[in-house]
């Protein structure tokens, strides 16, 4: 199934200390350096100020820097909408909570951690982040399943419920990370199609 009129206009790959947009390397870091810091600095390549980026759990983070990597700073309409999943929620930022809930130094759970123990709460950064007003739904399953995300974001926009879609995986277990998301729109070079978005995916 496709939509013809619709396509795969720019799209972001973040794995291995590396990132890519459309197929192109723009930053590497080595293997060893820390999740954190590698997050740091990808976000210092952005040139953007927004500090509340720093008080964000790991797995906005990574949605939120695969994001302004794949629209690089050009005006998203409200009408723009999220389709992500993953395969371990907010895993992450749970066990930390739960680590702050047993900690015996600890007077009470930290507030700050406890905001990101839902993994909808990244695609609630994005749309503050680009004024966003439309769907968005995350979902989980198994693996990355390009079929089940392209059936989703075709409905969206058949029903003229969205003008453009983000859609695609950001994971996150411990350091282990894997982030595809690909921005959708009339205007593009490849078909948006479940074969095309998952061969993109596959891609790095």
């Amino acid at each position: 199934m496709s939509t013809p009129e619709y396509y795969i206009a720019d799209y972001c790959t973040i794995r291995h200390h590396k990132v890519y947009r459309n197929g192109s390397c723009t930053y590497t870091a080595p293997s060893s350096m820390p999740l954190k810091e590698f997050t740091k600095g990808v976000y210092s390549t952005l040139e953007i100020q927004y500090p509340k980026f720093y008080k964000m759990d790991t797995l906005s983070k990574l949605g939120f820097l695969a994001t302004e990597i794949l629209v690089e700073k050009q005006q998203l309409p409200v009408e723009t909408a999220l389709v992500i999943a993953n395969s371990a929620a907010s895993l992450d930022t749970d066990r930390k909570h739960q680590a702050s809930i047993v900690d015996p130094t600890n007077f009470y759970p930290s507030p700050a951690t406890f905001v990101y123990t839902l993994p909808n709460i990244m695609l609630g950064e994005i749309s503050i982040r680009h004024q966003l007003k439309s769907e968005n739904a995350f979902w989980i399953s198994e693996q990355f399943d390009a079929q089940w995300i392209t059936s989703y974001a075709q409905l969206l926009l058949q029903s003229h419920k969205a003008e453009k879609i983000i859609c695609g995986w950001v994971d996150l277990d411990t350091d282990k990370y894997d982030v595809f998301l690909a921005l959708i729109s009339k205007q593009g070079k490849h078909p948006f199609t479940a074969a095309t978005l998952n061969k993109l995916y596959v891609e790095h």
